[in-house]
């Protein structure tokens, strides 16, 4: 299969590639796009040497599948040309992700939904991807009523420009900044733009992005997102209450067999999900589970992944695999 990475050279692209090998998905050929400036260069995959394309060169040589992680921006301008050419986009963008029409797919969730007619599929928010994850299962048991999310996201979530950042401000050095406020040593309580309602972007997709993968409007969710200076993995505490009332043990029984998740709930041994543990893998953590005292039916968790692998590039291969093997 003649298989298409557009942002190869970034930092999720990157990851793709990296994903793509290591779970052997059949590629016959890779066409990897970046912009103009690196149009020419070389990458190495599976050990063949390609050369990376233009925008107009990778929709001539009509790959099946384009992975599409290079902004909002250019998937609106250029998904639905490949789309048009009959090339199926998974896109790692926020642009097509609340259309009607697209898809929002976590394959182990929600990947019933996917057909063979869709061209264009959304990879849902890292943060949202991960939570997600942890709250589907319970959902399904005792129904979820409202959510209440604080997130510690890494650097690596906004990009190479920003991993520099940290690395400079930790060395001394002065250089380009991706934040408008130093990020070593602080935390800043904005991910993206502010909205209206006083919540940012990063805030409302969390919320948006959880009621249609999960499929049920009625969930109240609210977020709070900051970021910290940690290079990779996202954090996040989670506060729940549900319709239904439950037992511990029978919860972190579900957890445990839920496929992609791995509870790591031992206070007395101080294990619990942590980032510097959670990188390179695949699946989503969770620990610290224990009721809410304050609240009926309520929970406390915290979630743990690599933004970079399930939050991105990984949960993109997914969806390719479950389009050509029809599984998750």
């Amino acid at each position: 299969m003649k298989i298409a990475v557009v942002g190869a050279t970034g930092l999720v692209g990157s990851m793709m590639l990296k994903v793509l090998e290591e779970r052997n998905f059949p590629v016959s050929e890779l066409v990897p796009v970046a912009s103009e400036k690196s149009v020419g260069k070389k990458i190495v995959f599976k050990g063949i040497e390609y050369t990376v394309h233009s925008m107009e060169q990778a929709i001539e040589a009509k790959p099946q599948i384009a992975l599409f992680s290079a902004g909002g921006g250019t998937s609106l301008e250029w998904a639905p040309r490949f789309a048009e050419a009959g090339i199926t986009v998974i896109d790692n963008s926020s642009a097509w992700r609340m259309d009607p029409d697209k898809p929002l797919v976590v394959p182990e969730i929600n990947g019933h939904v996917l057909t063979q007619n869709d061209r264009i599929i959304a990879n849902p928010n890292c943060s949202t991807i991960q939570m997600v994850m942890v709250l589907n299962p319970l959902h399904k048991k005792y129904g979820i009523k409202r959510v209440v999310v604080s997130t510690y996201q890494s650097v690596s979530g906004t990009g190479i420009k920003a991993v520099e950042q940290l690395e400079n401000e930790r060395k001394g050095i002065d250089g380009p900044m991706a934040y408008k406020y130093r990020i070593d040593k602080n935390a800043i309580p904005q991910i993206d733009v502010f909205m209206e309602n006083g919540y940012t972007k990063e805030e409302m997709k969390m919320v948006n992005e959880t009621r249609k993968i999960m499929q049920d409007d009625r969930i109240a969710l609210t977020a709070t997102c900051v970021r910290i200076p940690v290079m990779g993995g996202h954090s996040e505490s989670v506060n729940i209450t549900f319709e239904k009332d439950f037992e511990l043990n029978e919860l972190r029984q579900l957890l445990w067999s839920t496929h992609g998740v791995t509870v790591q709930d031992d206070p007395a041994n101080a294990i619990y999900p942590m980032p510097l543990n959670a990188y390179n893998h695949d699946e989503v953590f969770v620990g610290r589970i224990r009721r809410d005292e304050s609240q009926a039916n309520s929970l406390n968790l915290w979630i743990v992944a690599d933004n970079l692998r399930k939050g991105a590039a990984t949960n993109a291969v997914q969806i390719a695999e479950y389009l050509v093997k029809g599984k998750g």
